[in-house]
């Protein structure tokens, strides 16, 4: 599962990160419908920004976008409590994305030294490899 910045690495061309997801199996790639959320408020942002528009459309179009559903609700319940109870903070929608990710088994394509507080997490950084 695609974190938001890896999605904006990836965009913004970085070459380590295109490397990675040239030689994944595309059915291997998904995003969370956060993400896609992220994404969209994003172009929102930037309405006369053309290439971006394009290049969101066009990986959306690629990639799954995996949809928030019961299963990811109940790891955000339990990972949530868990974190405050050990004083650690996650902003809001990493924490959802985390949540999905977790209820799905998936690696976390992310380079968000943050998500490091969940020791169930499996993260992968493609920007350094």
């Amino acid at each position: 599962m695609l974190d938001t910045n890896m999605v904006s690495h990836l965009l913004k061309e970085h070459p380590a990160v295109v490397r990675h997801v040239v030689a994944a199996p595309m059915a291997a790639l998904c995003i969370s419908a956060i993400t896609e959320g992220e994404l969209l408020f994003g172009l929102a942002k930037r309405p006369d920004a053309k290439r971006l528009h394009r290049a969101v459309s066009e990986f959306l179009r690629c990639v799954d976008v995996l949809p928030w559903d019961s299963s990811a609700a109940e790891h955000y319940g339990v990972v949530r409590a868990g974190m405050e109870r050990h004083g650690m903070i996650l902003a809001p929608l990493d924490l959802l994305i985390a949540a999905h990710a977790l209820s799905i088994g998936a690696v976390l394509v992310t380079n968000d030294r943050a998500f490091s507080q969940l020791s169930d997490m499996q993260i992968e950084d493609w920007t350094d490899l």
